[in-house]
């Protein structure tokens, strides 16, 4: 780098650094606000609160860094071409791409570090979040889990394959269950159960209307047990697997989404807005790429008010930006469009905007 890079680069950092803190300041105040009454009526601890927000301080940071970054793109080239600094480069010869590369390189950089923090802390954070919300706030909380869940399945050992029609959280009990055990490709054995319900003291699960059926190599039933009373079996999963089911998209990474998928789908269950819901989890990481490229030409536009366009501009093209992301994810949400392009929408439309200005703006 030269001395030109490294003084554009001080200049960006020190305001990204700045803005990142306000942004996370004003939210955690705001939200704050909002959940006293919440945690007032609950009564939960101080320390609890304090939790609370340590785990939203990810999440917090990933939604203020796109803002920030186009604050900083915004402030630190306009700076240079309020003090004449842009013009004297220009005479030089040194050209407006030239000049904004670092910053270019700079949202490269930080678009990968906000997906390294998405799927790493602020999926961990909103786990925890969550959990504490859960536990501790349970009038009016926010991210209450479903009590009763159908159409569940799950996948043990690639063997195995388990299926309930209706669970209740609360009660730990299931009903209408189906247990496969396929072996290289052959059913070995299955489980039905009109009703099951989990025994703490023993760590299994009490069947009631059952039948076990137990197949040879060739696949043909060879011995069938139909129990009219109850009893109690291993079935190979425990009551906190069936209640992952509950969790939101939100509280896994991009890694754990992707696996949930491939087994929902393994199961026949429709993964339309876990789709949707993993392709942002890429596409929302771009975004700090795609602010810096639509804001270095909003500061060299008008050259005598770079500052005051460039602020007030940049604020209809962070919501605008937020507007369409939300607008592709309902697309993708109710089906009307491919869950890939419902992630990308916004992405395209600024992307597009953005390259589109440079290529106009005076170089």
């Amino acid at each position: 780098m030269n001395k030109l890079d490294q003084y554009l680069l001080r200049q960006f950092w020190v305001i990204l650094a700045l803005a990142i803190l306000g942004f996370v300041s004003i939210f955690v105040i705001v939200d704050l606000i909002e959940n006293l009454d919440r945690f007032m009526d609950n009564k939960v601890p101080a320390g609890i609160v304090f939790q609370y927000y340590l785990y939203t301080l990810p999440w917090f940071v990933s939604i203020g860094l796109p803002m920030a970054m186009l604050i900083s793109t915004v402030f630190s080239l306009g700076s240079m071409v309020k003090r004449n600094e842009w013009t004297a480069m220009k005479a030089s010869g040194i050209s407006l791409y030239r000049v904004t590369l670092p910053l270019i390189l700079s949202g490269l950089f930080m678009s990968a570090g906000s997906f390294a923090l998405d799927n790493k802390w602020v999926a961990y954070g909103n786990e925890k979040r969550f959990e504490i919300d859960r536990d501790y706030v349970k009038r009016k909380s926010r991210h209450k889990l479903k009590n009763t869940l159908k159409n569940i399945f799950l996948q043990k050992n690639i063997s195995t394959h388990i299926s309930l029609g209706k669970y209740t959280i609360k009660k730990s009990i299931g009903h209408d269950l189906t247990v496969v055990d396929l072996e290289t490709s052959s059913i070995q054995q299955r489980i039905d159960a009109k009703k099951i319900t989990w025994n703490p003291d023993s760590l299994m699960w009490t069947l009631t209307g059952y039948s076990i059926r137990n197949f040879n190599e060739y696949g043909i039933e060879s011995k069938v047990s139909v129990g009219e009373g109850d009893t109690l079996l291993a079935l190979g999963f425990l009551p906190e697997e069936i209640q992952q089911q509950a969790r939101k998209p939100d509280e896994l990474d991009y890694f754990k989404l992707t696996e949930r998928i491939k087994q929902l789908k393994a199961n026949g269950v429709d993964t339309l807005r876990w789709e949707v819901t993993r392709y942002l989890k890429i596409s929302f990481a771009f975004t700090n790429l795609i602010v810096v490229l639509f804001g270095i030409p909003l500061v060299v536009l008008k050259e005598k008010n770079s500052l005051s366009f460039g602020a007030g501009a940049s604020v209809f093209v962070i919501f605008g930006y937020y507007a369409f992301i939300k607008f592709g994810q309902s697309l993708g949400f109710n089906g009307i469009i491919d869950p890939l392009l419902s992630a990308w929408l916004g992405n395209i439309l600024f992307l597009a905007g953005g390259i589109l200005l440079l290529w106009r703006a005076k170089t």
